[in-house]
C-alpha cells in the first residue's frame, strides 16, 4: 500500500492492518487489548497517530497500543493519576504523567482489572474535561 492510500484509510482499518501484519503473538495480544478497550468503553474512538501507533480516545487520550520486538506496550496518557489497585502498571513508572503495561509473550491478561483501569482513565478524562468547561 502506498503512503497516500494509507493516509486515507480509517484509523480502525489501519489498526486492523497492523494486527494482521504482525502475524505473531503480538498481533493476537494487540487484538485482545483492543477488544478489551472497546468492551470497557463502547464509546471509544480509535485513532492512528505518530506514524503508526493505535490510540484509543474518549474526551482525550485513554491509552496507546505500541508493539515492540519483545512486548506489546499499553501506555496510559494520564496513568500516574489513575488508581491501579491490581498493580497492572509495570513500565514507565518514573514519570509524573504516563504509566504503561508491558505484555510479554505467553503472559495472561488480567482482563477485569484492565477494563477497570480503562474505565478509570475515561472517568479521569471526563472529569478533567468537565473542570475545563467551568
Amino acid at each position: 500500500m502506498d503512503q497516500a492510500s494509507s493516509e486515507t484509510e480509517s484509523p480502525s482499518r489501519q489498526i486492523d492492518k497492523r494486527i494482521a501484519d504482525l502475524a505473531d503473538w503480538r498481533g493476537g495480544t494487540l487484538a485482545r487489548l483492543r477488544a478489551l478497550v472497546k468492551e470497557a468503553d463502547p464509546e471509544v474512538v480509535e485513532e492512528w497517530k505518530w506514524r503508526g501507533v493505535p490510540v484509543w480516545e474518549h474526551d482525550g487520550i485513554i491509552c496507546t497500543g505500541e508493539t515492540y520486538k519483545a512486548v506489546v506496550k499499553m501506555t496510559f496518557a494520564k496513568g500516574a493519576s489513575v488508581e491501579d489497585p491490581a498493580g497492572l502498571f509495570n513500565s514507565s513508572l518514573e514519570g509524573n504523567t504516563r504509566r504503561a503495561i508491558d505484555f510479554r509473550e505467553g503472559e495472561a491478561i488480567n482482563e477485569e482489572a484492565l477494563k477497570a483501569l480503562i474505565r478509570a482513565a475515561v472517568a479521569l478524562n471526563q472529569s478533567s474535561r468537565a473542570g475545563k468547561k467551568k
